[in-house]
């Protein structure tokens, strides 16, 4: 049945391609921005989360809320500052959308919101992480933890609003994200694994990853936490060979060292030298279908060549 879907953050890498993916099931979409005027072809509604603003017309008429807002991980360099802002952008936005729910009850269904991965920690080595699995201790798994507990404060206030939560992992597009950084010096001839190379990639491509919200969107019975992961996580040294060969190129570099990452990355190298190994049973159990379960065929779908 179509729906009326309110996407924040709709115009980055997995917005995008969400909107695309719900607009050919026959459902509508609207996004919450910053600056709505520049948003092409959707219908969008302005928000300020500093001020505490929402276009009170922005709800009218929604039956889920997509919730993907978030200044993002790895855009700068992890100051004092930016922590705050990172950590803020989505617990705050979070509390925004619960004030706008109490100003509108019993018209939202459903609130489906964008978690990730990192809620295990950096570096969980090869034990396999399920939802029910302790948080971490270190930065990002604080951020995760922060910003599901400001979800789950949905569900505990709006008692007939499913709530849904995606913990999602490396996501893997030609457009953006983990695997188009990876490629970068690989075409160059310059790519090779980071670190030792044996930390766990629990990955998933785009499509799947927005395939998996939509399904969450569509499915009343999907409520609680999912692991937003593909069935089979590699090393980053399998996905560095994988992608060179994808693209035809030689790797004949030693593994760039864990410490210079973190003399260029400062703290931010935990994100890159650490790893999960992350278990897909759940979501895939609740009847969610991959496109792509296995990263070598994933990554040539993106690195096709012309």
């Amino acid at each position: 049945m179509p729906q009326s879907i309110l996407i924040t953050g709709g115009t980055g890498l997995v917005g995008t391609r969400l909107t695309e993916l719900l607009l050919a099931n026959g459902h509508s979409v609207r996004y919450l921005s910053r600056n709505p005027k520049k948003t092409d072809k959707i219908e969008a509604y302005k928000w300020d989360i500093k001020s505490g603003y929402i276009d009170p017309k922005a709800l009218e008429g929604v039956d889920t809320i997509v919730h993907l807002a978030g200044a993002g991980i790895a855009d700068e360099k992890w100051t004092k500052e930016r922590k705050k802002v990172i950590l803020q952008s989505r617990t705050h936005s979070t509390q925004l959308l619960n004030k706008a729910l109490h100003e509108n009850p019993h018209q939202v269904k459903a609130f489906v919101s964008a978690s990730a991965i990192g809620y295990y920690g950096y570096d969980t080595g090869g034990v396999l992480k399920k939802e029910d699995s302790r948080f971490g201790d270190d930065f990002l798994a604080t951020v995760t933890k922060e910003w599901e507990f400001s979800v789950d404060s949905l569900a505990t206030e709006h008692k007939d609003l499913r709530v849904a939560k995606l913990r999602i992992g490396i996501v893997l597009s030609e457009k953006g994200g983990a695997l188009k950084e990876l490629v970068k010096p690989i075409k160059f001839g310059a790519g090779a694994p980071l670190g030792s190379g044996d930390q766990y990639m629990s990955w998933v491509h785009l499509d799947d990853l927005c395939g998996m919200f939509v399904f969450a969107v569509e499915n009343d019975h999907i409520s609680g936490t999912y692991n937003a992961v593909a069935p089979n996580p590699v090393t980053n040294k399998e996905l560095t060979k994988i992608a060179a060969k994808a693209l035809g190129k030689p790797l004949f570099l030693p593994n760039v060292p864990g410490f210079a990452l973190k003399l260029v990355l400062g703290e931010m190298a935990s994100m890159v030298l650490g790893g999960s190994k992350v278990s897909n049973e759940k979501i895939a159990s609740a009847g969610y279908q991959y496109k792509f379960e296995e990263v070598k065929p994933a990554v040539h779908d993106l690195l096709k060549q012309p």
